[in-house]
């Protein structure tokens, strides 16, 4: 994925690893990241562009070993687009307000939703109530 100018955002500050995830589309290993596990109160934002993304509210253990959520914060936090990458078609999910690369959609989270945002630690940052 290629930062534009209607998305452009500065990601000088990123991790090697976090380059490869957000602007790649990269996948981290499960059970291995940040925030997989992380059980504190608090938002996750957009390691790219700060824009808040998930609250942990709505975060759940889906038994996967990344971050999953059955909910984003509003609407327009993340878009989703076709990924017919490894043989396979999934939902990605991208920041919102920059396009970078968080993860993937499914429709098998709990209820109210029926949704489970599959994201990648490495595409967040996490700030704490």
């Amino acid at each position: 994925m290629t930062t534009t100018p209607e998305n452009a955002c500065n990601i000088s500050h990123l991790t090697p690893e976090q380059h490869r995830v957000t602007q790649c589309s990269g996948t981290e290993p499960p059970f291995q990241n940040a925030f997989w596990n992380n059980k504190r109160t608090g938002v996750y934002h957009c390691v790219c562009c700060d824009t808040a993304l998930f609250s942990s509210a709505h975060k759940f253990d889906s038994g996967t070993g990344w971050p999953s959520f059955f909910e984003v914060l509003n609407p327009d936090a993340v878009g989703n687009r076709t990924d017919i990458s490894h043989g396979m078609q999934r939902v990605e999910s991208v920041c919102g307000a920059c396009n970078a690369h968080l993860g993937h959609l499914f429709n098998d989270g709990p209820p109210p939703t029926g949704l489970r945002y599959c994201i990648n630690s490495a595409s967040l940052s996490f700030k704490p109530e």
